[in-house]
């Protein structure tokens, strides 16, 4: 788990003062917990975020951003409370969740949005049944007008 800065935060995620569209920089998908020290909700989920960036080494990286000092990229990520847990999947926009979660919701949201795995024949076969379903319709159709 890393801690970042405003400075450290554009180099590694996203230049915010410099791009206009959102396009994450880092080469692995990542959780930001937007966090404070004094918050209770926020120490139940720094345990948890410890244990998976452990478990899932290599796979995701995992930050955290103080809002107390931080306050720039509270103010940017329009963070009204805490913790607010950014999920960015590479070539996606960040999804957003507000509250603690348990571990088990953070690993069902890792597996949904973070290393989701892009099947071609999956796709091929949903397109093929979607074009399967147009022709069977072109054809009702067709055949109600020649009736």
């Amino acid at each position: 788990v890393e801690n970042l800065t405003a400075d450290t935060f554009r180099e590694k995620v996203f230049d915010y003062k410099n791009e206009k569209e959102w396009k994450y920089r880092g080469e692995l998908p990542c959780i930001i917990d937007f966090y404070a020290d004094w918050c209770g909700p926020c120490k139940m989920v720094s345990p948890i975020l410890d244990e998976l960036s452990e478990e899932y080494t290599g796979k995701i990286k995992i930050y955290k951003i103080n809002t107390e000092t931080e306050k720039e990229l509270a103010s940017v990520f329009h963070i009204m409370s805490i913790p607010t847990i950014l999920f960015i999947a590479l070539g996606k926009d960040p999804q957003g969740v507000r509250g603690a979660l348990p571990k088990s919701e953070f690993e069902k949201k890792i597996k949904e949005w973070l290393l989701w795995i892009w099947n071609p024949i999956v796709e091929e076969k949903q397109n093929g049944i979607k074009k399967l379903k147009q022709n069977i319709i072109y054809i009702k159709k067709a055949a109600e007008r020649e009736l």
